[in-house]
């Protein structure tokens, strides 16, 4: 068995391409405040079976705070969803009760 070398962090052995250069580590994502985060609101049905979703798209930041927020819209609405492909997914046609929501928590950009 041969021993493992730790040493080396890149996974690139040798490169054939005379511009190569190393892909750089993923950069540092901040969460706007929500007075500025461009939040929009739509009604979906495509693509689902028929079923109609709330979808919050637009939001900029951390994956952790779009899964918190995600999670206070899904218990203010009294439904499931989910968080994915930076978008809140909401199941049901709860449009006023999302904007309401984000207008209350201070998201004043959020539009229908």
């Amino acid at each position: 068995m041969g021993k493992n070398n730790k040493e080396q962090s890149s996974p690139f052995v040798y490169s054939t391409n005379p511009d190569f250069k190393p892909v750089a580590e993923a950069e540092i994502v901040l969460t706007l405040p929500n007075l500025e985060q461009p939040l929009r609101v739509i009604l979906e049905t495509k693509h689902r079976a028929g079923k109609t979703v709330t979808i919050v798209y637009g939001f900029q930041g951390k994956e952790e705070d779009m899964n918190t927020l995600g999670k206070a819209l899904k218990n203010h609405c009294g439904t499931g969803g989910s968080v994915k492909d930076g978008e809140i997914i909401i199941q049901g046609d709860h449009r006023q009760k999302v904007f309401q929501f984000l207008k209350q928590k201070g998201y004043n950009k959020t539009k229908l």
